[in-house]
């Protein structure tokens, strides 16, 4: 089995590609101190045949030039459309992703070097990140009988356009008598709710009680997060077989989802009340594309296919 070499310690928004390197090579840490810096960030770099190779998932701010000079492929969960640092010849975007349990691969991967490299306080913390994230699997499609709709998000300080389209969602399910719904916004820890007030649960979800409950939803709603990046809970529902409801992309893809085939795109929330009727009304329109969805993310998106990706394209 051919070795790979982990030069950094990335933290846990990187767990579903170490855990997709783990099944079809054999991983080796060798800390490189020009890496140093990027140790407990959303950045895995990784050496193959002398090549070096970079996994940006972080929020789509900039691509980091001095990784981007020395490297091979740089590979972006979000690559935005607008951005000219993304536009590089070296990056290349990802599929969606999401991160998953990956403990026992993390402690035997870096045991006591998570000491010496990250310390003590931020190895806790991605323990416990990481155990409370559910382990990955890779669901079988079942078709969603039930009127049950689960929606559950912070409130973001900056992002008025995700809130107020995240908020309408919230209010639309509510209002309608044809959903079972559950959720809501999560208070603000600063008491700055922003007006959402009648949009407020008092419940909060750990990982694995919010996956179980959106594994069962109807529908789920898909919109742009910080920055304009795509949730990586769009990875997770497509995986679960969900019929999602989704704004238009910021951000490419290495292969499209294609309206009406795996998800369902929509440009304002006025458009919520066609498409739930269609769903209540027509059984296979909703079929369509939550199996639609499910074929997706099983030919490019599970963490088999995402390493063959990357390693055909570096």
């Amino acid at each position: 089995m051919e070795t790979i070499y982990i030069l950094n310690i990335p933290n846990f928004y990187t767990s579903y590609y170490l855990f997709g390197l783990n099944q079809s090579y054999k991983l080796k840490f060798k800390m490189d101190n020009r890496f140093i810096r990027y140790n407990n960030k959303p950045v895995l770099i990784f050496e193959i045949q002398n090549k070096i190779v970079i996994i940006d998932n972080d929020d789509p701010i900039n691509v980091r030039q001095e990784l981007y000079d020395i490297c091979t492929t740089y590979f972006v969960t979000n690559k935005l459309f607008d951005n000219k640092s993304f536009g590089q010849d070296k990056v290349k975007p990802l599929f969606p992703h999401y991160p998953i349990n990956i403990v026992k691969l993390y402690l035997g991967l870096y045991n006591f070097k998570l000491l010496k490299y990250i310390g003590f306080k931020p190895t806790l913390k991605q323990l416990y990140t990481l155990i409370r994230r559910p382990n990955y699997k890779n669901y079988s499609y079942q078709k969603h009988v039930s009127n049950f709709v689960f929606f559950s998000s912070n409130i973001w300080k900056k992002e008025s356009e995700a809130n107020f389209i995240r908020a309408q969602f919230i209010r639309f399910c509510k209002a309608d008598s044809r959903i079972v719904f559950e959720g809501g916004f999560v208070p603000r820890s600063d008491g700055n709710n922003q007006g959402f007030d009648n949009e407020l649960n008092a419940r909060k979800y750990n990982p694995k009680t919010f996956s179980k409950l959106s594994a069962n939803s109807k529908i789920v709603l898909n919109n742009s997060a910080v920055c304009g990046a795509v949730s990586w809970r769009l990875a997770e529902y497509l995986n679960q077989g969900l019929f999602v409801l989704s704004f238009p992309f910021k951000i490419d893809l290495p292969i499209k989802l294609e309206n009406n085939q795996n998800l369902c795109f929509v440009n304002n929330t006025d458009e919520f009340p066609d498409v739930f009727d269609r769903v209540f009304n027509d059984s296979k329109y909703h079929a369509d594309i939550s199996e639609g969805g499910k074929r997706y993310f099983s030919e490019y998106c599970t963490p088999k296919a995402q390493i063959n990706y990357i390693i055909k394209n570096i």
